[in-house]
């Protein structure tokens, strides 16, 4: 069957396809390069999503270089017309894909060394999944991890049609982390977190007497990399610091604090962050002079030295509630996660 024909028949159709997220239709063609293009009606769960990022999720295997190359040389198609990485795609569209280079051995392989993991749940239903994280854990493989939460959650939820991270936490902070099951759930959720709609508060404990008059710190933030000479530790690694109000690069953020309990030598804070910027919390607390017990990269290192005999083994930062509304019913959720065994023996022996 020839391409053109094969499009006049797909169009004449009325039949929803779908298949997990959407139906493959093959393209029929002499060559044998031709038949391997297929075109991919997008289904009502997938509406909303970036080409990209739809793409990574069907074609999984295929290298992200490979995806993007393709999508700049024209050969993706949406709705027969050329169209960005970016582009926004609807219930309807046709995707057009050439024929695709899919995973190599070792791709498939690292793949499978992928261990299946579930993780403590907070509350689950159709359309989302709240997790406990434990700390040390990254929410997603990069940045020379193969592999996050989110990874493993798959592996273990072969089954699933969608898991995805809805927002994110540092790799040793530990907490609440929402993980959407529908695409609606993620679209909406992922909202209500550029309007400020949810509320995240985080468990911190900080070196000194806090002040108590202190509640908001609201000072810019400027993300950058490590400076130093090549090779060398921490080198070209991400970093933010405070800036000037008036810096062109600075993106305002938001923390409020609250002194939770009065420790010898440190403050347990309650810290609820209006803004979401990378390491906020972070870089905040550290910039008034009392930086988070155990950060690595922030904190006071010749104490965390003295932190870790003392049992303190990582950054004392928890994600502690997060309130926001549901997806589907709408409903006020206030989700908990009490203070991990490591971090309440310390404090309760502080």
């Amino acid at each position: 069957m020839a391409c053109g024909s094969a499009w006049t028949k797909l169009q004449g159709k009325s039949t929803t396809y779908s298949i997990t997220l959407v139906k493959h239709i093959i393209e029929g063609a002499a060559s044998a390069a031709s038949a391997q293009v297929k075109l991919v009606e997008v289904d009502e769960e997938s509406a909303g999503q970036r080409l990209d990022n739809f793409l990574m999720r069907m074609l999984k295997g295929v290298p992200k270089t490979h995806l993007y190359r393709v999508i700049r040389s024209g050969e993706v198609r949406v709705n027969k017309a050329r169209a960005a990485a970016d582009t926004r795609i609807a219930a309807g569209d046709v995707i057009r894909l050439p024929p695709i280079r899919t995973a190599q051995p070792q791709d498939a392989a690292q793949a499978k060394a992928v261990p299946a993991r579930e993780f403590p749940i907070l509350l689950e239903d159709e359309y989302l999944l709240a997790l406990d994280k434990p700390a040390g854990v990254a929410v997603h493989g990069g940045s020379g991890l193969s592999f996050g939460v989110i990874e493993q959650l798959r592996r273990a939820r072969p089954q699933a049609k969608l898991l995805e991270l809805v927002h994110r936490l540092d790799r040793e902070t530990s907490g609440v982390l929402l993980v959407a099951k529908k695409r609606s759930a993620l679209l909406a959720l992922q909202d209500q977190f550029r309007g400020r709609e949810t509320g995240k508060t985080y468990m911190a404990l900080v070196v000194g007497d806090w002040p108590v008059r202190k509640k908001v710190i609201d000072l810019p933030l400027h993300k950058y990399l490590q400076p130093g000479v090549p090779g060398s530790p921490g080198v070209g690694e991400r970093r933010v610091k405070v800036v000037a109000a008036d810096d062109p690069d600075g993106m305002r953020s938001i923390t409020l604090v609250k002194v939770a309990r009065r420790l010898t030598g440190f403050t347990l804070l309650e810290v609820t962050i209006k803004t979401g910027r990378t390491h906020q919390i972070r870089v905040h607390l550290a910039s008034q002079g009392h930086p988070i017990a155990g950060d690595d990269k922030y904190g006071d290192f010749d104490l965390n030295k003295t932190l870790t005999k003392l049992g303190l083994k990582r950054m004392f930062l928890h994600a502690w509630r997060l309130v926001f509304n549901h997806p589907s019913t709408k409903e006020r959720i206030e989700l908990v996660s009490p203070l991990p065994t490591d971090l309440s023996k310390f404090v309760d022996h502080a």
